[in-house]
């Protein structure tokens, strides 16, 4: 049986490439059609059938038709390749970086893609290239303390050396406190997570009080003991490192990393230390709470429990986070602490150059 009319002859190994391009995942968009447009032809379908199940036009038919039949696969080649990507040149770049580091004319505090494009007359697309070229985040802001502690380095020298090498029947604690969480209740009934839709709380609420968490977390297991109190004094302090001296009588010495809070440092504190030869603390330097591992566990129970929880009274409030505590403690790691260079010593920002 003949071919129809205007069907169009593929030789097998056209047809075989073809086939590969039209069911290619990887190819451009504009080859995937052109192939499946050349063997819809091939097929002996009808311009009308191709037109709507390739969503085109008559006249582009006829022109890749026309083209393949003139120079085969060769001719499916666009003879548009597109426009290349405009490169900013280094002066273009050194101009929108030194822009980018002045504050803007109008008392806004930093720069955004529109506003830099309009100041320099260039296309909010450069400046976004030129910035990320350039790693340039204006929008972003980071908040740092420097540390004024004098003794800065023999302080985190010597925390670092308990975390990485404890002493041997030694266990290290890192205490600190959680001040005035509140116990919150809402008013409105809160609407539950379903599909499409993220769990909703009414803005209202009702305080019922606020209570202290007192935590100690043993940096060798990751376990953390707490206790909860309805204030926040010396005494409280006491009666929690009481407690925990009474279950670590394993150890030989219990160090305790803490900060330099003056609820630490008061009379009661110094007969506690008296009566209790073998606890030493170890305080962190000035505005340096990040080396106290503690502080690591209580950013995890804010986000697990506290900022979204909804609590009846104040004596619910304490029932949930011991609750959490309990559970936390059976699977408990310890954070990961690597000092990458020992050689190469800490040190504190004494002074903070600007730039010019």
């Amino acid at each position: 049986m003949g071919r129809k009319p205007g069907v169009l002859s593929l030789t097998e190994d056209q047809r075989v490439e073809l086939k590969s391009w039209a069911g290619s995942r990887t190819l451009p968009a504009g080859d995937v059609f052109r192939a499946r447009l050349i063997l819809a032809l091939a097929e002996g379908q009808s311009n009308s059938r191709i037109m709507s199940s390739l969503s085109t036009t008559a006249p582009t038919i006829s022109r890749w038709k026309q083209r393949f039949e003139q120079d085969g696969i060769a001719g499916l080649e666009p003879k548009h390749k597109g426009s290349q990507p405009r490169v900013a040149d280094a002066a273009l770049q050194a101009r929108i970086a030194r822009k980018t580091q002045q504050k803007p004319s109008d008392g806004s505090t930093h720069w955004t893609c529109r506003k830099m494009a309009g100041a320099l007359g260039l296309s909010k697309s450069t400046v976004q290239r030129v910035w990320a070229q350039l790693r340039l985040k204006p929008h972003r802001l980071d908040r740092y303390m420097a540390s004024n502690d004098p003794e800065f380095e023999k302080k985190t020298a010597d925390i670092i050396a308990l975390y990485m090498n404890p002493p041997q029947h030694a266990a290290v604690f890192c205490v600190d406190e959680k001040t005035a969480i509140q116990a919150l209740d809402r008013l409105d009934p809160v609407l539950p997570l379903s599909p499409g839709r993220a769990e909703r709380h009414g803005f209202e609420y009702y305080r019922h009080g606020t209570l202290s968490l007192y935590a100690a977390l043993n940096v060798k297991t990751g376990q953390v003991q707490g206790m909860t109190a309805g204030h926040h004094t010396s005494k409280e302090f006491v009666s929690f490192l009481t407690g925990l001296v009474e279950r670590t009588g394993w150890a030989n010495e219990i160090h305790v990393v803490l900060d330099n809070l003056s609820a630490h440092k008061t009379k009661d504190v110094e007969i506690f230390l008296a009566e209790h030869p073998k606890v030493r603390f170890h305080f962190t330097p000035t505005y340096s709470s990040w080396l106290n591992q503690v502080e690591l566990w209580f950013a995890k129970i804010q986000r697990d429990v506290i900022r979204r929880g909804i609590f009846t009274s104040v004596a619910d409030l304490g029932r949930k986070l011991r609750r959490y505590i309990r559970a936390y403690s059976k699977t408990a790691k310890p954070f990961r602490w690597t000092y990458t260079d020992p050689s190469k010593r800490i040190a504190s920002n004494k002074i903070i150059g600007t730039a010019h």
